[in-house]
C-alpha cells in the first residue's frame, strides 16, 4: 500500500494533521507513506516515511511542476491531501490514484483536529483508533526547570502579545526556571527586543531565535516545564507533548486551534465583542484584545497550572 500524504502549508496545521495521519498508519499498518509539503510542515514527518519538500510556488509554472512531479513518482493506492486548494485538486488528478480527496471542511465549528480526523477517515472509509497527535522527536532533558517564551506568530502581527508583557513574565519566573527565547528568522526584532529588556534587568537567559530547526525546537519545547506562547506552530508542538503551556489568543478562534488535548494547557484571552476578527492586522487599530490582556492575567493562569 502506497499513500501520498499532501500536508498543510502552516507549521502549526501540520502538527493538528498529526492525529489524522497517525490514524492512518493505524489503519495501514504496512503503508509506504510519502510527504508533500512546506519544508516547515515534511520536516514534523522526516522520521515517518519518503519526504518531498514543496518547491511548487517558486516556479513560474505551477501547475505543470505539480505535473513534472507526478509523472516522475511510482503509483499510489491513496492520494489525500490536508489543503484546500485548486493546486491540490490538480495534483490528486496528476498523481491519479485509486482513492483521492481533498480536505473540505466537514464542521467548521469543530476542532481543526477533529475536522481532520473525521475527514481523513470518511474518505478512506476507516475506524478512528487513535485521535492523538503525535511527533516523533526526542524530549531534551534540562538540567533545571527551563520556561519557554514564543513571542512569533508567522500568520499576522494581530497575534502576537508584547515584547514588555513576556519580558515582564519572564523577569518575574527568573528566579524559578532558567529561560529560553524561541523564535523563527523573521521574528528576531521582537526576540531581540525581550532579551535587550531582560539584559537590562540582568536576567540571565538564552536567545535561541532563528538557531533551531523544526525538529531542534521541537525537542527543546518537549522538555519545558513551563511554555508560553501566541497562538501558533510551536504552541501546537507543546500540544503534542503535553507541555505546560499558557496559549495566548487575541483575534483567532480558540475553539477551532486551541492546544489539542493537552490537560496542561490554559488559555489565556478576554471576551471582546470583536473576536475573533481573524484579521493578521488589528483592522479598528486598537489591538485591545492583546493589549488589554496583562501579565498579571497570565501569572494568574501559571499559579493554577503549579
Amino acid at each position: 500500500m502506497k499513500i501520498f500524504i499532501e500536508l498543510p502549508t502552516w507549521l502549526g496545521d501540520g502538527v493538528m494533521s498529526s492525529a489524522a495521519i497517525a490514524n492512518i498508519k493505524a489503519n495501514f499498518k504496512n503503508a509506504d507513506l510519502t510527504f508533500f509539503g512546506s519544508y516547515a510542515s515534511t520536516a514534523l514527518f522526516e522520521k515517518s516515511g519518503n519526504i518531498i519538500v514543496d518547491n511548487s510556488k517558486k516556479s513560474k509554472f505551477r501547475l505543470l511542476y505539480l505535473y513534472k512531479l507526478a509523472k516522475s513518482l511510482p503509483k499510489f493506492d491513496i492520494f489525500i491531501s490536508f489543503r484546500s486548494h485548486l493546486a491540490s485538486k490538480a495534483l490528486a488528478f496528476f498523481i491519479g490514484a485509486a482513492k483521492s480527496g481533498v480536505y473540505k471542511p466537514i464542521d467548521k465549528n469543530s476542532h481543526l483536529v477533529v475536522d481532520y480526523l473525521n475527514f481523513s477517515s470518511k474518505l478512506l472509509n476507516i475506524d478512528i483508533l487513535t485521535d492523538q497527535l503525535e511527533l516523533n522527536f526526542t524530549p531534551i532533558k534540562y538540567s533545571k526547570p527551563t520556561l519557554g517564551i514564543n513571542p512569533g506568530a508567522t500568520y499576522g502581527s494581530a497575534k502576537r502579545w508584547y515584547p514588555s508583557y513576556f519580558a515582564d513574565v519572564a523577569t518575574k519566573l527568573s528566579d524559578k526556571f532558567d529561560i529560553l527565547i524561541f523564535g523563527g528568522d523573521k521574528e528576531s526584532d521582537i526576540c531581540d527586543e525581550i532579551s535587550q529588556i531582560l539584559n537590562q534587568n540582568s536576567i540571565t537567559h538564552q536567545n535561541l531565535c532563528g538557531k533551531t530547526t523544526i525538529s531542534q525546537l521541537a525537542s527543546h519545547i518537549a522538555g519545558l516545564k513551563l511554555f508560553i506562547t501566541n497562538d501558533s506552530g510551536p504552541m501546537h508542538i507543546a500540544a503534542a507533548f503535553k507541555t505546560p503551556t499558557i496559549a495566548l489568543f487575541g483575534p483567532t478562534n480558540f475553539t477551532r486551534t486551541s492546544p489539542y488535548n493537552n490537560p496542561n494547557a490554559r488559555l489565556a484571552h478576554l471576551s471582546l465583542d470583536c473576536m475573533p476578527c481573524m484579521k493578521r492586522v488589528c483592522p479598528i487599530g486598537t489591538h485591545e484584545c492583546m493589549k488589554a490582556l496583562k501579565p498579571d492575567m497570565v501569572l494568574n493562569l501559571i499559579n493554577e497550572l503549579s
